[in-house]
């Protein structure tokens, strides 16, 4: 079994792949902020994991795990000596210096990609057939620092897992909080693929030393042959996150979805449609039942309200991706609309603020 040398840009989801990756004695070396690395350096990282049908949850620490994991910044990073390279970080991170400079040399080195972010990169869009893509750039904080990858070496993997920094915790230590899988999409060169093949048989193989034996863990990646299996969260992202986002402040995930369910439904299912419209088949999406389900325990704002809610001048846009999408095909939903111009004043208001 081969052991690949893995780049993973962003350590705070980043971390949680790592540490299913590591018990296929792989090779990661985590792109982050310096006081991150120096702790990472000298600690590695800690992932706290639920187990269903147990009391306790896991604890993963890296220096436990087979593989061996270092942390370091952008910056002296060369590509080439990598299989596979991870894009871990929020979009709007990509644009800052030191990061574009290594995502372009990404791009340049040819080595297979794969994107663990909410909001497609741009070369993936480009994978779907048929769509205006100049027409979507405005969904990108700076569509520019896509232009030298190649969307032949480029796949999304559908980050899935949920999960957060304790509120008391280190840099170094992540809380699940909802188990599920990661689903990756093939690349288009079966060589690269079976990179992935290789990687999610690692992952289904691991198992954890407990008192009471070894136990299966949680959070699997799962590799499918459909380009599209990863877009089944834009109708969870449209339905549930941006709709955290409310005029002057943000809900649950939870209140989100479960306040106006009638509505959550409509949004989901309209964002559903328009995926099967573009090509997926129904099978590789996720029915909202299930999801409504799993939002039941999603107990905090997402990721984009709390930034936004923190003064963040720029946040992930797949609300605005999907609504750009959508109109290419001739399909609008007045809740998305709404949605989408309460995001943009919000960030506009954020804007001038961080500008006064």
């Amino acid at each position: 079994m081969p052991a690949y040398n893995i780049l993973l840009m962003g350590a705070s989801y980043g971390s949680l792949l790592a540490s299913k990756l590591l018990f296929g004695g792989h090779k990661i070396h985590l792109v982050c902020l310096p006081a991150e690395a120096e702790l990472i350096n000298a600690e590695g990282f800690k992932v706290t994991l639920p187990i269903r049908g147990r009391k306790d949850p896991v604890l993963l620490e890296s220096r436990k795990l087979p593989g061996k994991v270092t942390a370091g910044p952008a910056t002296g990073v060369n590509p080439s000596e990598y299989d596979l390279v991870g894009l871990c970080m929020q979009e709007p991170q990509y644009r800052s210096d030191g990061v574009r400079q290594l995502l372009d040399a990404v791009g340049k080195s040819r080595v297979p990609c794969m994107s663990i972010m909410n909001m497609p990169p741009l070369p993936y869009i480009k994978r779907i057939p048929g769509l205006d893509y100049k027409a979507l750039e405005a969904a990108y904080t700076d569509p520019r620092v896509w232009d030298n990858v190649d969307p032949k070496k480029i796949t999304l993997n559908s980050p899935d897992p949920q999960a957060i920094r304790p509120p008391d915790g280190k840099a170094n230590e992540l809380l699940v909080t909802l188990p599920t899988n990661f689903k990756c999409a093939r690349f288009d060169d079966p060589n690269d693929t079976a990179i992935i093949k290789q990687l999610e048989k690692d992952v289904d193989a691991a198992r954890f030393d407990t008192p009471e034996g070894k136990i299966e863990l949680p959070v699997k990646l799962k590799a499918y042959d459909s380009i599209w299996v990863p877009l089944a969260k834009w109708s969870m992202l449209l339905a549930g996150n941006y709709r955290c986002i409310t005029k002057d402040g943000m809900r649950t995930a939870q209140e989100a979805v479960h306040s106006n369910i009638e509505e959550s439904r409509s949004v989901y299912n309209f964002v559903f449609d328009l995926c099967v419209k573009l090509g997926a088949n129904p099978n590789d999406l996720v029915p909202f039942e299930k999801y409504a389900a799993a939002a039941q325990s999603l107990s905090r704002p997402a990721s984009a309200a709390r930034a936004l809610q923190n003064g963040a001048p720029n946040i992930e846009r797949a609300d605005k991706l999907v609504q750009l999408i959508a109109k290419q095909k001739g399909m609008s939903h007045p809740a998305i609309d709404a949605q989408v111009a309460l995001v943009d004043a919000r960030l506009e208001a954020n804007r001038k603020k961080a500008a006064a």
